[in-house]
């Protein structure tokens, strides 16, 4: 069955999947979604003897229908590959309590951004070759801090294409930056911002939705797509490792198929749990969704109050990836919970625009109940880093103890103790200094890379080839821009005179 993708803000024509990854963002601003959820294809049991690869391939053909099957398979095959450094790809590490940590920082950048972002550049260039696009496509991005790392190493010097990232320079861990300031590529460019991440995020949007710069990039041979998560070609590779997850505690008998467990997820811009959201929808057995914030705590306000309310202090945490006031991808959900009404979904997103907040029917909240939401404070954070590693001699970072955190408050309101599986979203030595931190106790004045060869010998793991490549690489990008001023960043950019 063809699966087609819609606008979350109005009824226009349905697009392929492949137009769909090429446009990145709908024309009149929304966000592409499908016009059905597939279910899964086979049985639990049989996904269980699968390997990563083939059940990528199970999964993303029911949501990328225009792409042949020997396109899909070069696609996954291109992108999951030797980049990662285990073979199972997203390995499972079980701790006490029935808590299972999924790791999906084993590729390339040691975030969870590589499980998509591996593969996006591949369905991406294969998308503009069957769409006949002679453009040079600018994938223009805004990060709060790994998805700009994992762009820039999937899109580095991949023909027909150019890269553009927006940073909040003073938003994102040391780590953090100098992964995306000693980029290499003759097609990648790094920028940094004077704002935050909502700041970024915004600018890009409203770029995605400029006429007249659109027609100027046109005349230069040029057109925008995106690498963030609204893209829905970043969404369909993330449901597939939740599948997986469930499928490998099958195959080690931690579960029988058919078993409900739980899934917690550390989330800011709400992309990483929608894909869990999505993979329940396919069929996936999953009992509660826990939604896991940091003290930028809108998500968790929303779940508690039905009112999404943007007017708020930003908080700059030691989960940077998580400071968020604006969770583009709730937008998708909002749309289902509406009964997949664009106009609706529209409405409210122009009150959040205009006004800064959107309440939603109590209909509509009784659509939120596979979902609970929580959030840690930083001190919370700090003393769940400590306490897994003292219970479990298991190390994680700060994103993953906020998830880890708003897991023993779930489990304690609610007496639900079934198997849970965590996102861990990025290895602990992208925030070696929050990590080491808060397992000594102590601040720390030293360098960031003395504190990863710390954390390695605190922890008995190495420090991972991404940290020591960068150790000694030049900057190649110092560009520091005003939010207002990044779309004259990005002509100046791509050569096209202001």
């Amino acid at each position: 069955m063809e699966v087609t993708y819609t606008s979350t803000r109005s009824r226009g024509k349905a697009v392929t999947a492949s137009q769909a990854i090429l446009q990145g963002l709908s024309d009149d601003g929304g966000l592409f979604v499908p016009t059905s959820i597939p279910s899964l294809p086979v049985s639990l049991q049989e996904m269980a003897e699968m390997s990563y690869q083939e059940l990528a391939y199970q999964v993303m053909r029911l949501f990328l229908t225009d792409y042949t099957e020997e396109e899909l398979r070069d696609c996954i095959r291109n992108a999951y590959d030797e980049k990662f450094d285990t073979g199972s790809i997203a390995p499972l590490k079980e701790t006490k309590g029935d808590v299972f940590y999924l790791e999906l920082f084993h590729g390339k950048t040691i975030a969870f951004k590589d499980m998509a972002l591996s593969i996006l550049p591949y369905l991406m260039t294969c998308a503009a070759r069957k769409n006949r696009i002679r453009n040079e496509i600018v994938i223009l991005t805004a990060t709060s801090g790994d998805t700009g790392k994992a762009a820039l190493a999937g899109f580095a010097d991949v023909p027909g294409t150019r890269i553009i990232v927006f940073y909040p320079k003073y938003g994102v861990s040391a780590i953090q930056e100098k992964q995306m300031v000693t980029q290499k590529g003759a097609n990648t460019t790094v920028i940094g911002i004077t704002g935050n991440f909502d700041d970024a995020q915004t600018a890009v949007k409203k770029m995605f939705n400029d006429e007249a710069m659109k027609n100027r990039l046109s005349e230069a041979g040029f057109q925008f797509s995106s690498a963030n998560s609204i893209n829905i070609g970043r969404l369909v590779p993330q449901i597939v490792y939740y599948v997986y997850a469930y499928a490998t505690l099958v195959k080690e008998k931690k579960i029988k198929a058919g078993d409900r467990i739980n899934i917690t997820v550390p989330t800011g811009n709400f992309g990483n749990i929608l894909a869990a959201f999505y993979a329940k929808q396919m069929g996936l057995p999953v009992e509660k969704l826990i939604c896991a914030s940091n003290e930028n705590k809108v998500l968790f306000d929303f779940f508690s109050t039905g009112t999404y309310d943007r007017k708020r202090d930003f908080v700059l945490t030691s989960s940077p990836s998580m400071d968020i006031l604006i969770s583009s991808n709730l937008e998708r959900l909002i749309y289902r919970i509406a009964g997949n009404d664009p106009d609706k979904c529209r409405e409210f997103m122009k009150a959040l625009s205009t006004g800064g907040e959107y309440t939603i029917t109590e209909h509509m909240r009784e659509g939120l109940s596979d979902f609970y939401g929580n959030f840690c404070s930083e001190e919370e954070t700090r003393k769940t880093i400590h306490d897994v590693f003292r219970e479990n001699a298991y190390v994680i970072d700060p994103h993953t103890a906020v998830a880890a955190g708003v897991l023993e408050k779930y489990r304690e309101e609610t007496k639900d103790g079934r198997l849970t599986v965590i996102a861990s979203t990025a290895s602990p030595f992208k925030f070696n200094r929050s990590v080491v931190e808060a397992l000594t106790g102590e601040k720390s004045e030293e360098d960031d890379f003395v504190l990863a060869d710390r954390l390695s010998a605190l922890s008995g793991v190495p420090v991972p080839a991404a940290v020591q490549e960068i150790r000694t690489s030049p900057v190649l990008h110092d560009q520091v821009v005003d939010a207002p001023d990044m779309p004259a960043a990005v002509l100046n950019a791509l050569g096209i005179r202001n």
